[in-house]
């Protein structure tokens, strides 16, 4: 369940921004290992070693259960450690795992039975025995993951509204990558990215969808100038300034970023910071949310689930 704190925002000016930074980061990860505080994992039982080739040729291009991926990793060998299976790699063990919950709810019987098809289908292709835990277990343990996430999937957003007249998106780019923002891989969406490669970003500016449309255009062959003539007569009254709580670790100190980014967005688009009333947010409502994030940073890290962690970042995402 999200917790957003404030709400809209605005935007004056005609200049053109410079041309922004393609997108935050690539995402050149591998991807997280599947983990039994939110996967419910299946053995695999091979009757011989298998090769990276044999397995990535059968799993299905999608691995998903309804709204919930799936993986299959392979132990390897050498290291002890369960990976994504790689081509040259052989593994004499597999294991499947299906994604207990995420931001769509708690894994249930449809999406669990679909699971164990398609893992059924892949094992035979490759001649592994799966031992599927009951289903009954695991849509219970499911249920609860998200009775302990959906209270404290906190995404806070704040709203900057302008005081004068409306901005060109063309402004609000500028402003905005002045502090570091690069453009976002969705239409009106700007990304503070952290030093963490291919980590979420740390916060991002959001304004209307259809203006940043209306900018972007469809032809990639645009001139630059040509983009920030558009965007200099495109005009929005206020963005959004957002925070993924529990995608980034509490060290990283994004709650202090995101109140200290807000005032100098602020200060450069001559805005007022509301709350989702319209209602200007003081120091003392920053003061309380930063309260309440303390007490759930503790909540999150006693069940194994730092914010920031990869499991913490799977489970609150999709």
């Amino acid at each position: 369940a999200a917790a957003p704190y404030a709400a809209a925002g605005a935007a004056p000016g005609g200049d053109a921004a410079p041309p922004l930074p393609a997108a935050a980061r690539a995402t050149a990860r591998r991807p997280p290992a599947l983990d039994a505080l939110i996967d419910a994992l299946v053995p695999l039982a091979l009757e011989g070693p298998v090769s990276g080739e044999a397995v990535l040729a059968h799993l299905p291009p999608a691995r998903r259960a309804g709204s919930k991926p799936w993986a299959v990793e392979g132990l390897d060998a050498a290291t002890g450690h369960w990976q994504p299976p790689r081509p040259g790699q052989r593994y004499r063990e597999l294991q499947a795992g299906v994604q207990l919950a995420n931001r769509s709810g708690a894994l249930n019987e449809i999406e669990y039975s679909e699971f164990v098809q398609q893992v059924q289908a892949f094992a035979d292709a490759i001649g592994a025995l799966p031992d599927f835990p009951d289903m009954l277990d695991v849509v219970a343990r499911a249920r609860e993951l998200d009775a302990f996430a959906s209270p404290r999937d906190a995404q806070l957003a704040l709203t900057l509204r302008s005081d004068a007249v409306a901005w060109s998106i063309g402004f609000v780019e500028q402003c905005a990558v002045r502090h570091g923002f690069v453009r976002g891989t969705l239409p009106g969406r700007l990304q503070l990215p952290t030093d963490e490669e291919g980590a979420p970003p740390l916060l991002t500016l959001a304004y209307d969808q259809k203006a940043a449309l209306a900018v972007d255009g469809d032809d990639p062959q645009e001139p630059p100038a040509a983009r920030a003539q558009r965007a200099a007569q495109t005009a929005v009254r206020e963005v959004q300034l957002l925070l993924d709580v529990p995608q980034t670790a509490a060290a990283a100190e994004p709650f202090p970023a995101w109140h200290t980014m807000a005032r100098k967005l602020a200060d450069d688009l001559a805005a007022t910071v509301v709350d989702d009333y319209g209602e200007p947010l003081s120091v003392h409502a920053f003061a309380a949310i930063g309260k309440e994030l303390g007490e759930l940073y503790t909540q999150l890290e006693a069940r194994g689930l730092a914010a920031g962690s990869p499991a913490a970042r799977r489970l609150f995402s999709g």
